[in-house]
This record gives C-alpha cells, sequence and structure tokens, in this order.
C-alpha cells in the first residue's frame, strides 16, 4: 500500500481477508458514539490539527475533519493486515513473524514522533496478537503528541469467535454511520484491565460500554 503524506493511498488487492463475504449492497446503520464525542470535545476550539484515521480513505471523515479547520491522514489498516499477514497459514500465527510485522508496522505507521494531535483507531487492534499489538501501541504512543487523544472500540463479549467489522463514517461529533464489512476473529479478549495495561504509557484510560457490547475507550495522551 503507497500512502502520501497527505493521507491519500493506493491500496494493492488484499491478498487474504479473513471476514465473511457481505453483499456489497450492505446497509449502513447509525448510532450515537459517547467516544466520539469525547474525541472531537478533546480538539474543540482548536485549529490545524493532524488526525490518524485508520478506518481508510472516507470523503464522509475527510470533509468533516477539514471542515474543521484540521488536516486527515487516513489508511485502511485491516486492509494492510490482510495484506501483511494473509496468505499461506494462520493469520494470526503470521504476525509473530518479524519480516511481517516490520512490513505492517512501515505501512501503517511509518510517521515521525510527535506528527499526530489524535487518532481514530476505531476497531482494528482487537485484530493484533502480542507482541505486535503491544508494539503498535507504542508506536501511536510515540507519533501522538502530548495532551492529544486516541479512540478506539473493542468488542467486549468474551464468547464471541467472530466479531463484525464496519466501515466506519462520521455524521456528526456525536453520530457515526456503519457499514458492515463481514465478520472477524479477534485475536484475543480485551477487559477493562487489559486495556488499561495495553495503554499504561499514557496518561489516562475511559470506558463506555454500549448496548451493543462495544467497549469505546478514550486514551489520553
Amino acid at each position: 500500500m503507497l500512502r502520501d503524506r497527505r493521507g491519500t493511498e493506493t491500496a494493492s488487492p488484499s491478498l487474504y481477508s479473513p471476514e465473511k463475504s457481505v453483499a456489497s449492497a450492505a446497509q449502513p446503520q447509525t448510532r450515537t458514539s459517547n467516544g466520539l464525542d469525547q474525541f472531537f470535545s478533546s480538539i474543540e476550539d482548536r485549529e490545524n490539527l493532524s488526525i490518524l484515521d485508520f478506518a481508510g480513505a472516507s470523503q464522509a471523515n475527510v470533509g468533516f475533519i477539514t471542515t474543521l479547520g484540521h488536516r486527515i491522514y487516513s489508511n485502511d489498516i485491516l486492509r494492510t493486515l490482510d495484506e501483511a499477514f494473509g496468505g499461506e497459514g494462520d493469520f494470526v500465527a503470521n504476525q509473530a513473524d518479524p519480516q511481517k510485522a516490520s512490513y505492517f508496522l512501515q505501512e501503517s505507521l511509518d510517521f515521525s514522533e510527535r506528527s499526530f494531535d489524535g487518532a481514530l483507531v476505531w476497531d482494528t487492534l482487537q485484530f493484533l496478537a502480542p507482541p505486535l499489538l503491544q508494539e503498535t501501541v507504542d508506536r501511536l504512543f510515540h507519533v501522538l503528541r502530548p495532551q492529544s487523544t486516541l479512540l478506539a472500540f473493542f468488542h467486549a463479549d468474551e464468547k464471541a469467535n467472530l466479531v463484525p467489522v464496519y466501515h466506519y463514517r462520521i455524521v456528526d461529533k456525536k453520530t457515526l454511520s456503519l457499514t458492515p464489512r463481514g465478520e472477524r476473529k479477534p485475536a484475543q479478549y480485551f477487559n477493562n484491565r487489559s486495556l488499561e495495561k495495553l495503554f499504561q504509557k499514557f496518561n489516562s484510560v475511559k470506558f463506555f460500554l454500549t448496548r451493543d457490547h462495544l467497549r469505546e475507550v478514550i486514551v489520553r495522551r
């Protein structure tokens, strides 16, 4: 995947996808998000910020962020995961391959220190296995500026073998449009304690548990 420093990208075809196929006409659903509201409240009354978006290139997200007077850098991390670890072998076991892990980190987080004022990570981290997960979070800590905010989602149903995956599109500061993109097997289950440990380098971690078993996490750098 190629990405320029303006956040645009050209993605090569995915080599492997653990997602179940979904109809191309899958209808989006809208939902309010306390985590999204907290994220935008943290950057309210500020201008000319740089926001990292893991949802991939989206006109809705680009339009909303730039209208606020900020810059957005987009990358579809789930696609990059498939490029790095799909194909032969087990998807999760492949994440222990140093060469493949290096490729993933290079494509996803090849930014200088303190490049961003916020990160919209969405639900991507739950598909990373340790130690790659911790290294990815450490890279996020590295590229975020002090006092910045990170938003991440984790499914809270510990019995689920597969969890739904979405394209996340911003409607307004409190509302998301979610378009289904299949299901994936999470690499591990996360509870509040494990998430606090995962983000222990950061200043604070705050949780919102939704009705649809989604744990929204706001992390302060």
